[in-house]
Formats: C-alpha cells, structure tokens, sequence
C-alpha cells in the first residue's frame, strides 16, 4: 500500500471523527511511516511474528500491529472490557460489567496517571496506540464496533495481564440488585458448577542438578480461555530479546523467557481481595458510615454506562454509585453495605509487567518485584544461572491475622483495615529449594517444594484461602524423587494421564455398589458400568471407556454437592468422599449412565469420542456443532487433577463436550548456554478461519507434541514464511 492510500485512509478516519483534528493527520502519517520503517516483522511458518525494532518503542509498534493483522476483534474486546465499554458494542446485557469496571477504572485518572509516567514508558504507550492506529489507517476494511482510534492512556486500564482481574470478583448479579431497578431485565443465568472449568495454570521449574545436562528447566503452562493469548517474540537494538504469551493488546510478554530468564505465573490462592462490611448512617439526605467512634460521609460518584440498543442507536444509564476509605460498595448483605478493597496501581502494574521482560537474573527480577503491583498471580522462575524460584504475589495487604478475610469484616472496625503492604520476605517465597524442584498449580504454596515448601505455620491465613489442589498431589507425584530430566521428559511429565481425584473418589463409589443390597434395582443396572470402573487405572485416554463414565459420573455428582454448605471449610472433593454418602453417589452414577446411553447409545464410549476441540470461525464465542469437524482430546478437566487441562461440556444442540479453555499456550524452556524451548499454542496463531494458521497446531496441541521454537536468528533463518515493515 502507497503512502498516498495510507493518508487517504487516515482522512477517511479524520472525517468520521475518529482521531484528532484534520491538522494531526500528516504528522501522525509521517510518525506512523518512520515507526513502520524502524521495525522488521518476521513470521515463521507456524505465522508467529518476531518483531525487531530499532528500539524498544519501535518493538512495540511492530507488536501492536503484527497482533492487530493476527485479531484486531481480540484486542478491540479486552480494551472494551477493560475499559467498561462493553455495551456500546453488546447492548444492554453488559451493563453492569461495565459498571463494575468502572467503579475502579476511570478515563481521566489513567490520563492523569499516563502524564505523570516516566518519559521511557510514556513512549512505550504512544508506540503501542501509534501501533493499533496504524493498523486501522492501513486497513480500512477493518471496522472497529466501538475504538476507532487508540490513545496511549488507555494501555493503562489492562496492564497485569492476567486472565481474571481482581474485579472480576465482583458479582455481577449482586451489583444489580444494588444498583438496579425493578425494571432491569438483564438475566444471570446460572450454569451447572461443572461446567466452569478452575482457572489458572501449572508451573514447575527444575534446578540444574536434577536435569541430564545441569541446565534449568522451567514448565509454562497456563490454563486460560482458548485464543485469549498471541505468540510472539519482540526484539530491539536496545536489548530487548523476549519471547512467550501475550495478552491481546498488551504491549509485554506475560509468560515467556529471554535469553537469561524464564517467568510463569499462577492464579494465587493468597487472599488480596477483601470485603468490609459497612454500617450505614442515614442523616437526612446525608449518608454515613460507622468508623470507630466516628461517623465518616459515604463518597459518591456518578457514572454514565453507554450501551447500544437493539436499533443500532445508543442509550445511557446513570448510576450514583458509593464508596467508603475501603472501595467501591458493590452488594448488601444482613442490612450492611459491603465495600471491596483490591489493588488499583495501574501505573506501577504497567511498569512491572513490562520491566521483568528486561530481568537478566533473579536479583534483577527482584528489583522489579519491588515495584508490587502484582496482585493476582505466584510466579515460578528460572535462570541461566541454574537459580530457580518461587514468589507469592507481590502486592498483599498487611492485615490483622485474628479475623478472616475470605468473609466480609466489620468495616466499623479500624483494626480489620489494610495496614500498608507486606515486605517480599514476608510472604511464602522458595530460592533454590533443596529438593531441587518447585511448582505451583493454584494451590496452596505449603507444597511447592516437597519438603522444603514453605511452613504454614509461619504465615498468616490470609496467604491461602484454597489448599491444596488434585493438580498440586499429581505435580508432586511426577516431580518427587526423578532425576535427568530433560525437555522431552518434562513435557512428558506435563501431560501425565494420571487423575488422582479419581483415584481417590472412585474406590468409594466401587465400595457404595459392593454394600448394595443384592434385590436392589441399581445392583443389576450398574453392574457392568461398576465392572468398568473397577478395572480402571485412572488414566485419561482417547480410546479409555472408564474416563468418559466417571467425567459423567462426578460432573453429575459435582453439581449435586456444589448446592452443599461448605462453610465448615470442607472442599468440594471432601463433600464427594465424605459428605455426600451412599445413594447420592450411587444415583450419579445412575445418572451418568444414563447421559451417555441417551446421548451416544451406550454407557461404554470411548472419550475422544465424547471429548472434542472444534474451532469454526473467529468468533469469541464458537458455535459449536456436532455434524462439523472436530478433533478427539485426550486429556480432561483440571479439576480432575489432569495437569493438562481441557475445560469442556455440551453446549445447546451438542451431545459432545467441546473445550473452551485449560492448556493454551504451553512451553518447555531449558537455559542453557543458549536457551531454547518448545512451544504450543492451542489451534493456531491467527483469529482468521481462510489462514493456514488458523487450525494449523490443533492436532499437534490434543497430543502435547509442542513445536520447536525459533528464538534465535539462526534457528529463525530456516523457517521464514513472510518477512515485511508493518503496513506492506
């Protein structure tokens, strides 16, 4: 495309009042072109982009653009969210998601804190945006639904990168009830409990002296929604070398490796979120709430929710919304107003995120990490210097360890306050571990390291609120006393078919049947899915008859006891085993058998047959079909312990499960003399169903055969597919 088309394009925009005023337009051409030209896209033929630049704003650039032309819908998407404007594109049933997102995000703080950012990232943030509108300007056949034109605050509102922000914590039903009106008719549809798939992810890291070569190795494996992360490697004359997952429209590599260190990071289970009960005051107009023995005013903010209405036209509603000194009010409970209290540094997050990318050691990495703007997420870490290392995150309220902060506490109590935030030290951390290995799979860090985990006695409770997990009792079982690992083994051991939450519910259901009385009908009708279950090894399998009959049976037995109190602290796993007793367990398996005599025609079917992958189009939302193709996927959800997690369930018109999320971008990275690693990413690197790299690695990712990865120019050299400067 001529230049001469490119400003044409930028004129069009200009004239639609997309971006600034019609005198900006040749300036922003000309930055745009010298941008371009600074930065060489290189994609592989697996269309994975390494972008080089000749610094690191001009990486950036390259980055933003290269993941515009793979899913500009992705990142338009995120930023939607992020930003709480979801409704303008989706109507009225993303009201209150976009309400609660801007109870804490709000345009002109994130403009005021962009001004106040240091210059280096200031030019980071205008690369990225200068990036995104680039793309637009030179593809005016891409119609953005809401942001036509991308300003460098707004990189800003989405800066951890994780997959579920501490927002999301917030019912969405809860803040309706609150907020709404009786009139409101957006509808929460409640789902089975055993179609949410656990989020989170596995990370394990292996020193040298345990590894056939005396190299570190590290595991990044994070389970996320399916496509909710780009593959790429981002380079500059300036130093930067970094390769892994980023998320749509982020400018930085959120797990990945450089050529020294590796970083995989794990949904915690440390409590950072915390509800404060508040006691409202009502003064005639005024409103109040109890704090000590004084009555402080209850803040106010107006918020304004653009949505679009069913006739394309957009409407508003208007909210006066409260907040106390703990955050936003977001529910009521037992007459009290609940505030929640998170994390909200967006500056210092966007710092951190990008900053660890440069890490050359741990040290390095630890400087970075006292920027503690990482709230939601442990990390495993490996160097070239054979250290490996484990950091709970680094943004944790200091709080009284006499109350529990996974219920609400009495706000009016100014002892439950935050009291500033914990030193490093302070919270659970591993360097180095005697044992010579460290994971994390969402548990509890008490079992990170075998017996040199961290003591929970020294901690407060408030650094767990889960324990410990089937993934977390199967990575240790893989782990524990194995020697001359390598990259081959260690993927094998990521994809281990071995699911201990089965092996410790099914001989409790096989000994239920056994204490049948012999006239009881079920004896006779289960007598044969029983024999099935009975010979099992508890072992996933595309052709394993077993692992179909007891995914039906605990799904429908998950469901049941999901509806259980588990306010005596009990898991749900512990409710299956102990709780639930005899005839609940008995009957869901009656159940199951049923589900797939009706769905499939008998109860013993092979589970690659039940258990599928299928992408259709680019949709985010994939309208999953029976009578199109799909792929068998041997391994199942996490939450039967499976390291390799696949989430998936029936859909409407479905009789198959089909997944959505669980493993989606996997890599083995080994820090040798030069670092190199294998990599996956679940089906393929663009978002377009007419390219070749749509589907291209969806075999490859249903059999954990990870691809090598091209991160070094001479490796890179051999497999070049395209290479061009953004807007050729």
């Amino acid at each position: 495309m001529t230049i001469a088309k490119r400003s044409l394009s930028i004129t069009v925009l200009l004239a639609l009042g997309y971006i600034g005023s019609a005198h900006s337009a040749p300036a922003d051409a000309s930055r745009w072109k010298a941008e371009a030209n600074a930065v060489t896209v290189t994609r592989d033929d697996w269309g994975i982009a390494h972008v080089h630049g000749k610094t690191d704003a001009d990486a950036v650039f390259g980055m933003a653009y290269t993941q515009a032309e793979d899913d500009f819908n992705r990142i338009e998407t995120n930023y939607l969210n992020s930003l709480g404007w979801l409704a303008q594109a989706e109507g009225e049933q993303a009201i209150w998601s976009d309400l609660r997102q801007q109870l804490w995000i709000d345009p002109a703080e994130l403009k005021q804190q962009y001004a106040k950012s240091p210059a280096w990232l200031r030019e980071l943030m205008n690369a990225w945006a200068d990036g995104l509108n680039y793309y637009l300007a030179t593809h005016p056949a891409v119609h953005p639904r809401v942001i036509a034109h991308f300003e460098p605050w707004m990189a800003l509102s989405f800066s951890e990168g994780s997959i579920g922000g501490d927002i999301e914590r917030v019912s969405l039903k809860e803040l309706q009830a609150f907020y709404g009106k009786s009139t409101d008719t957006v509808a929460f549809v409640d789902t089975p409990s055993s179609w949410a798939e656990p989020t989170g992810s596995n990370g394990i890291a292996i020193a040298p002296k345990l590894t056939a070569d005396g190299h570190a190795l590290l595991l990044i494996n994070p389970h996320t929604s399916f496509f909710f992360r780009s593959e790429l490697q981002m380079s500059s004359d300036a130093g930067l070398d970094v390769y892994g997952a980023v998320t749509w429209g982020q400018f930085f590599i959120y797990q990945g490796f450089n050529r020294h260190i590796g970083f995989m990071h794990t949904s915690t289970t440390a409590d950072v979120v915390d509800e404060f009960a508040e006691t409202i005051v009502h003064d005639g107009n005024k409103l109040g709430y109890r704090y000590g023995k004084d009555v402080r005013a209850v803040s106010t903010k107006p918020i304004t929710v653009r949505y679009r209405q069913s006739d394309g036209s957009m409407a508003e509603r208007r909210f006066t919304t409260y907040a106390t000194h703990h955050g936003p009010i977001v529910r009521e409970e037992g007459g009290k107003w609940i505030a929640t209290a998170l994390m909200n540094k967006p500056l210092e997050a966007l710092e951190q995120s990008w900053l660890r990318t440069k890490a050359t050691d741990f040290a390095s990495f630890m400087k970075i990490a006292e920027l503690k703007a990482n709230s939601s997420n442990n990390t495993i870490f490996a160097d070239d210097k054979g250290e490996i290392a484990y950091l709970h995150p680094q943004f944790i309220p200091k709080r009284d360890n006499r109350f529990d902060y996974t219920k609400p506490v009495d706000g009016s109590d100014p002892a439950t306050d935050w009291q500033g935030l914990l030193p490093l030290d302070a919270a659970p951390h591993l360097l180095n571990p005697a044992n010579g290995w460290i994971m994390n799979t969402n548990n509890w860090p008490y079992s990170a390291a075998g017996p040199d985990s961290p003591k929970r006695e020294n901690y407060p409770r408030y650094m767990d609120s889960v324990g410990e997990n089937p993934r977390g009792i199967h990575a240790t079982m893989v782990l524990t006393d194995k020697r001359e690992f390598t990259v081959s083994s260690l993927i094998t051991a990521a994809f281990d078919s071995y699911l201990p939450a089965f092996a410790r519910q099914i001989p409790i259901l096989l000994k239920d049947y056994d204490a049948l009385p012999a006239n009881d009908a079920l004896k006779k009708r289960l007598a044969g899915p029983v024999a099935l279950l009975r010979g099992w090894d508890y072992r996933w399998g595309i052709t394993s008859m077993p692992t179909s009959l007891a995914v039906f049976w605990g799904d429908a037995l998950w469901d049941e006891v999901d509806k259980s109190d588990v306010s005596e602290g009990l898991s749900v796993y512990d409710i299956m085993a102990e709780r639930a007793g005899p005839q609940a367990r008995i009957e869901a398996l009656a159940e199951a058998t049923h589900r797939l005599e009706k769905d499939f025609g008998s109860w013993g079917v092979p589970w690659g047959e039940v258990n599928r992958y299928q992408r259709i189009n680019g949709d985010i939302q994939q309208p999953f079909d029976d009578s199109k193709p799909s792929i068998p996927v041997p391994f199942t959800s996490s939450r039967w312990g499976s390291l390799a997690s696949f989430g998936a369930h029936r859909w409407p018109g479905t009789r198959r499960y089909y997944g959505t999320s669980g493993n989606s971008f996997v890599a083995v990275v080994e820090f040798g003399d030069k670092v190199r690693a294998r990599a996956i990413t679940a089906g393929g690197e663009s978002g377009h169903a007419d390219s070749p790299h749509f589907n291209d690695e969806a075999e490859r990712y249903t059999t954990g055969n990870l691809r090598t990865v091209y991160f070094w120019p001479e490796d890179l050299k051999a497999h070049v597919e395209r290479s061009y400067h953004p807007g050729e």
